[in-house]
């Protein structure tokens, strides 16, 4: 462990956070975080991250240039990358969060999950190896098993919108651009080339 990491892990214990193993992490000085946050060993937190209060953030899980609110869990191997997560939602194990990923109030980000360029509602589930890129999703969306967002045309990237309450059945295809109105439910197995 760095000087510096070493000094940050040793400020934020100060301040309220609980850090298991800190010699096992990699905190960069620019970090911020909440009191009662629980970091859990051979975490790195990278860049200007913040990261709310109660909070408990798994092993092995990277965190880069995110702000994450209060009461979230991030299970073991996630990974974020400039990343927006709000209050109270569960990701992982083994989330990918890219680049302009915003994930809303009490939404959960499951096993294996991709995202990208997406907004996930408030309450909305994608539990289950998803990819979800160049998406607008509402409140209250279940996305099924597999179900992915097809948005790249070998040229373009296009964009899906997903109302609110809709259902996507397990290992759809939501063939971009595409839109899936409010309460929609997409049956299993399915691809989507037009507007439903």
């Amino acid at each position: 462990m760095s000087d510096t990491a070493f000094t940050t892990a040793h400020r934020l214990m100060a301040a309220g956070v609980t850090i298991f193993r800190p010699e096992t992490c990699v905190i960069d000085s620019e970090v911020t975080i909440g009191p009662d946050t629980i970091i859990e060993p051979y975490v790195q937190l990278l860049g200007a991250t913040t990261i709310g209060s109660d909070c408990r953030i798994r092993s092995y899980s990277v965190i880069q240039q995110s702000i994450l609110g209060d009461g979230i869990i991030v299970r073991n191997g996630c990974i974020l990358d400039t990343a927006t997560v709000a209050d109270g939602a569960v990701l992982g194990p083994y989330a990918h969060l890219r680049p302009e990923s915003r994930i809303g109030e009490n939404a959960h980000v499951g096993n294996f999950v991709e995202t990208k360029k997406v907004t996930l509602g408030k309450g909305s589930k994608a539990n289950h190896l998803n990819y979800l890129g160049d998406a607008t999703i509402g409140a209250g969306v279940n996305v099924g098993a597999g179900a992915i967002t097809c948005n790249y045309d070998g040229v373009h990237k296009h964009q899906t919108i997903i109302g609110d309450g809709a259902f996507i059945g397990s290992d759809s295809t939501l063939v971009a651009p595409v839109e899936i109105g409010a309460g929609a439910y997409i049956a299993a197995g399915s691809s989507i080339t037009e507007d439903v």
